[in-house]
């Protein structure tokens, strides 16, 4: 939950590079050219997962949001309100997809806390 300033950053076009560095992606192009053929193929996989289908991109780019905050990527929380925005998502909306993402982490660190049970028991 605590990302969410930086989607709200990301939705209002805010450059803050104290959490993340945004320049670092500009090496991205150096990093590629490491392993062209796996970066290509992830490119493409990427760009057709985040196409229309039975999913309009605003879907997506909300589902996208809320992963990103459940991963920790602020760079994929910065890129994919980004392009939330473009399709027309509001900050309702994505403030809602991260609180459901929320929720859920909440909930499968609880479920997981048996796990903790069985562990201490053994």
């Amino acid at each position: 939950m605590a990302h969410g300033v930086n989607a709200l950053n990301a939705y209002d076009e805010i450059t803050n590079e104290e959490l993340y560095k945004a320049s670092y992606f500009d090496r991205l192009k150096e990093f590629s050219e490491l392993n062209r053929d796996v970066f290509d193929a992830f490119i493409s996989f990427d760009q057709k997962t985040m196409k229309a289908g039975a999913l309009s991109v605003k879907e997506k780019e909300l589902i996208a949001i809320a992963v990103a905050h459940v991963t920790g990527c602020p760079y994929c929380i910065n890129t994919h309100v980004k392009n939330a925005k473009k399709a027309q998502v509001t900050k309702e909306e994505m403030a809602e997809a991260i609180m459901v993402a929320t929720a859920l982490k909440a909930g499968s660190a609880l479920a997981h806390g048996v796990n903790a049970l069985v562990a201490y028991d053994e």
